[in-house]
C-alpha cells in the first residue's frame, strides 16, 4: 500500500505547474466581462427594460411579464455573443452547495430544424426536480415538484458555455428550500427597520443595505497525495495522522512568501473570479503550512453570499488544473490551525454612510452609537441563535482551538469603546438631563473619531469582534454558506431595531426630547447587555467559568447548539419578521441534525475501514517482520546476548499488539453503537447518539493509530503523512 505514497511524491517532484495567460495586464479591462451587469444590460436592453431591472434591484419592485420577456431576449443575446449554448437556474439548496440543471437554448421545430429560444417564462421561473434535496419533512420523496424563481438583485453570469441565473428555490406549496430565500427576506426586514431608525438622524436616508466582506481560508494539497488518503476524499479531513516534528510552531508560513505553484493557482482562480465580477483583492499565506486566505472588497450581502459560493466552485475547478485539491473543511489537519470564513458585516445607507463608522459630529456619532449598541443588544439577546447559525460537524473540530474563537458567544469591542460606553452610562442618569449635561455629553460624543483612530486591535479568540467600522463574525466555518449566519444576524438586528424604535417613540410620546430619549434607551441597553462583552482570552478556563457565572451558554457540540433554532423565541422572531414560518424553521432544524448525523456516520465508516483494512494489516505485517527477526536472533545467539539484543524488538512487538487490540476493540464497539443509532427515528436523539456514542470512539482510535505510525517502518505505512501533506510545494 505504501507504494502509492512514494509514487505520489515522485509525481509532485516532476510536475510542471499549469500556466494560464491573463487576457490583459489590467484587471479593469476584463473585470465582470462574464457578468450580465449594468454595462451589458445598457447595451442589450431598452432604456425601459434597463430601468425595470434597476428598479427591482434598488427598490424591490416586480418586473412584469412583458419586461421579463425583453430582459430574457437581451440576456440570451448577450450570453450567445459570449459563446453560451445552455442556461441554468443556479440555486443554493440546503445541501450547503450550489445546484443547477442545464437546458440548451435551441428548440426544434418542423422539417428537422431548430432555433435558439429563451423567453421571459424561462427566465423568471423553472421547475426542477425537488424530491432529492433536503426538505426536513416539507416534501415527500414522491412529491418532486419545486420551483426556482429569478433573483434580479444578483446578476446572471457565464460559466463556460452556460448562462447561470441566480434564483431562489421553493417547494410546490411555497416553503423555502434554500439559503437565499430567507436571506433576502432578512435583508428586506433589516432595510425597513434600519431606515426608520435612520430617520431620527437624517431624513435623506431612504434605504439601508447590509454589507458583507468574507475572508475565505483554505488548504491546498497535491492531488496525488489527496487520492492516496481515503479520509480526505470522503470526509474532507484526515481522520489519522501524527503531527510532524515541524508544524506551525515557528510561525514562518504566516504572511510568508507564497510558493510558486500556489501563486500560479491563485493567479488563475483570481482571473476567473474577476471575469465573474467577484472582487477578490487580497491573498496571503495563513498560519498553518499549506494554508492560505483570499478576501474581496465589501459588497451588498446577498451578492457577497452568491460570490462566495461561486468562488468556492471556481477554486475547486481551477485547483484540479494545477494538480491541487482545495480543502475547505474547517479542520483538515489535527494540531494546526483550522479554517474559517470571517464574515465582516456592516450597514450602509443610500447616502453613502457606513452606519458602523463614527462621523465627525455629535449627530453622526450618536447615529453610530445607536447602531453599534443595538448590534450588541441583538447579539446579547440572541446569542444562542447566532451560535446555532454556525453549527456543523466540521466546525465543531475548529471552534476553540488554534486561534479559532470558542463556542461561547461573546463580543469584543476594545478598551476605547468600552470606556465610551461606561462613560455614557455614567453620564445619562435616570430622569431628564440638565442642559449642561446634554452639552457635555454631545461634546464627548463628538470626539469619538479621534478616540477610535488607532482602535485597530483584534482579539482572535472572540467570535464576534468590532474592528473599526464593522463587526467581524469570526466563528463562521470555512465550508459554510455565509447565508446561514447572515440570515440570522440580519434578522436579529432588524428585530432589535424595531424594538429600539418602539422604546424611543414611547419615551418621546411621554414628552422626553428626542436626543435624551435616544440616550436613555441606549444606556438601558448597555446595562442589559454587559455580560456579552469580553476583552480577554476566550480559550482560557477562567473565561469558561466566568461565562457560566454570567449565564452565557457553551454549546460545544452541534446537536446541542441547533436547539436554538426551534426555541419559541426564535420561532416567533422569524415569524413576525415574515422570514420563515414555524414549519420552515423546524424543517431546517431537522435537516441540519440529519446532515450532522450523516457526516459523523461517514467518518465512522471511513475510520473503521481504514483501521481494519489498512492500519491493522500493515501493523501485523510489520510485527511479523520483527517476530521473524527475533526468532532468527534466538537461533544464533546465546540466552544472555539474545535477551540483551532482542529486548527492544520484543517491546515493539508487544506495543504493536497493544495498539492493535485497542483499535479493534474500539472499532467493534463503535460499529455496534452506530448500528444502534441508525435505528433511532427521532432526528435529535439520533444526532445525540452519534455525537455521544459513536464519535466518542474517534479520539481513542486515532490516538492508537497515530502511535502505530511512529513505530511502523515508514516504507510500509499505507497513508501519506502530515510532513508530506503539509509541506509539499
Amino acid at each position: 500500500m505504501a507504494i502509492h505514497r512514494f509514487r505520489a511524491l515522485e509525481e509532485v517532484m516532476t510536475r510542471t505547474p499549469v500556466k494560464v495567460e491573463l487576457p490583459s495586464d489590467k484587471v479593469s479591462d476584463f473585470f465582470g466581462r462574464h457578468v450580465f451587469g449594468q454595462d451589458a444590460m445598457r447595451k442589450y436592453l431598452s432604456e425601459e427594460g434597463f430601468g425595470s431591472v434597476m428598479n427591482a434591484i434598488n427598490s424591490g419592485t416586480k418586473i412584469d411579464r412583458k419586461m421579463a420577456e425583453q430582459v430574457a431576449n437581451g440576456m440570451k443575446a448577450w450570453a450567445m455573443s459570449m459563446g453560451a449554448t445552455h442556461y441554468t437556474h443556479w440555486f443554493q439548496p440546503l445541501t450547503g452547495t450550489t445546484a443547477e440543471k442545464h437546458d440548451a437554448f435551441f428548440t426544434p421545430y418542423d422539417n428537422g430544424r431548430a432555433m435558439e429560444t429563451f423567453g421571459g417564462g424561462q427566465l423568471v421561473q423553472q421547475e426542477p426536480d425537488a424530491s432529492s434535496f433536503p426538505s426536513g419533512g416539507i416534501r415527500n420523496t414522491f412529491e418532486a415538484r419545486g420551483y426556482t424563481a429569478w433573483d434580479p438583485t444578483s446578476p446572471a453570469f457565464l460559466i463556460g458555455s452556460t448562462l447561470c441565473i441566480p434564483t431562489i428555490f421553493v417547494s410546490y406549496t411555497g416553503e423555502s428550500l434554500d439559503f437565499k430565500t430567507p436571506l433576502l427576506k432578512a435583508l428586506s426586514a433589516l432595510d425597513g427597520a434600519a431606515t426608520e431608525v435612520c430617520q431620527y438622524f437624517d431624513k435623506n436616508i431612504t434605504k439601508v443595505t447590509a454589507t458583507l466582506g468574507w475572508e475565505q481560508e483554505y488548504f491546498l494539497v497535491d492531488t496525488a497525495l489527496y487520492n492516496a488518503r481515503p479520509d480526505l476524499q470522503m470526509c474532507g479531513r484526515t481522520l489519522f495522522g501524527h503531527p510532524p516534528a515541524k508544524g506551525q510552531q515557528l510561525e514562518d508560513h504566516y504572511f510568508g512568501s507564497i510558493p510558486e505553484r500556489a501563486t500560479a493557482f491563485m493567479r488563475d482562480f483570481e482571473q476567473e473570479s474577476w471575469l465573474l465580477g467577484i472582487p477578490v483583492k487580497t491573498r496571503h499565506n495563513e498560519v498553518a503550512p499549506n494554508q492560505f486566505e483570499c478576501a474581496p472588497v465589501f459588497e451588498e450581502c446577498n451578492l457577497a453570499v452568491d460570490h462566495n459560493q461561486l468562488l468556492m466552485d471556481v477554486m475547486e475547478k481551477v485547483a484540479r488544473s494545477h494538480n491541487f485539491r482545495v480543502l475547505l473543511h474547517e479542520k483538515p489537519y489535527s494540531g494546526v490551525n483550522g479554517s474559517g470564513k470571517h464574515n465582516n458585516w456592516s450597514m450602509s445607507t443610500n447616502t453613502g454612510k457606513n452606519l458602523l463608522s463614527p462621523g465627525k459630529t455629535p449627530k453622526t456619532n450618536l447615529q453610530f452609537l445607536t447602531f453599534f449598541i443595538n448590534t450588541i443588544k441583538a447579539v446579547h439577546d440572541n446569542a444562542d441563535l447566532l451560535r446555532a447559525s454556525i453549527a456543523s460537524a466540521s466546525n465543531d473540530h475548529r471552534l476553540g482551538a488554534n486561534e479559532a474563537p470558542p463556542a461561547i458567544v461573546s463580543i469584543f469591542i476594545g478598551s476605547q469603546l468600552t470606556e465610551i460606553l461606561e462613560d455614557l452610562e455614567k453620564r445619562v442618569k435616570s430622569g431628564k438631563m440638565t442642559p449642561d449635561e446634554k452639552t457635555a455629553l454631545k461634546l464627548d460624543i463628538g470626539k469619538i473619531p479621534d478616540i477610535l483612530l488607532d482602535n485597530t486591535d483584534r482579539n482572535r479568540t472572540s467570535p464576534f469582534a468590532f474592528t473599526g467600522n464593522k463587526f467581524e463574525f469570526r466563528a463562521v466555518g470555512s465550508s459554510a454558506n455565509c447565508a446561514g449566519a447572515m440570515t440570522v444576524l440580519n434578522a436579529i438586528m432588524a428585530d432589535q431595531l424595531l424594538i429600539f424604535k418602539k422604546d424611543v417613540d414611547k419615551l418621546m410620546e411621554s414628552g422626553v426630547e428626542k436626543d435624551e430619549a435616544l440616550f436613555q434607551v441606549l444606556v438601558d441597553y448597555i446595562k442589559k447587555s454587559k455580560r456579552i462583552l469580553f476583552e480577554g482570552n476566550g480559550y482560557s478556563d477562567e473565561w469558561k467559568n466566568e461565562a457560566k457565572k454570567r449565564g452565557l451558554n457553551n454549546f460545544n457540540t452541534t446537536p446541542a447548539a441547533l436547539d436554538a433554532y426551534v426555541k419559541k423565541e426564535a420561532l416567533a422572531l422569524f415569524e413576525r419578521l415574515h422570514i420563515m414560518t414555524h414549519r420552515e424553521q423546524e424543517a431546517r432544524h431537522a435537516i441540519y441534525l440529519e446532515n450532522y448525523t450523516k457526516k459523523i456516520q461517514i467518518e465512522s465508516r471511513v475510520m473503521a475501514d481504514l483501521a481494519m483494512n489498512q492500519i491493522i494489516p500493515t501493523a501485523i505485517k510489520y510485527q511479523k517482520i520483527l517476530v521473524d527477526n527475533v526468532s532468527g536472533l534466538k537461533n544464533i545467539l546465546d540466552t544472555k546476548d539474545y535477551t540483551k539484543v532482542a529486548g527492544p524488538q520484543l517491546e515493539i512487538i508487544m506495543e504493536i499488539s497493544s495498539h492493535v487490540g485497542t483499535i479493534k476493540d474500539h472499532v467493534d464497539t463503535m460499529i455496534e453503537e452506530r448500528k444502534a443509532a441508525n435505528v433511532i427515528e427521532d432526528h435529535k436523539k439520533q444526532a445525540v447518539a452519534y455525537c455521544e456514542k459513536v464519535k466518542a470512539h474517534f479520539d481513542e482510535i486515532r490516538y492508537h493509530v497515530d502511535k502505530l505510525e511512529l513505530v511502523i517502518d515508514d516504507e510500509n505505512w499505507p497513508l501519506p503523512k502530515y510532513r508530506e501533506l503539509l509541506f509539499t510545494k
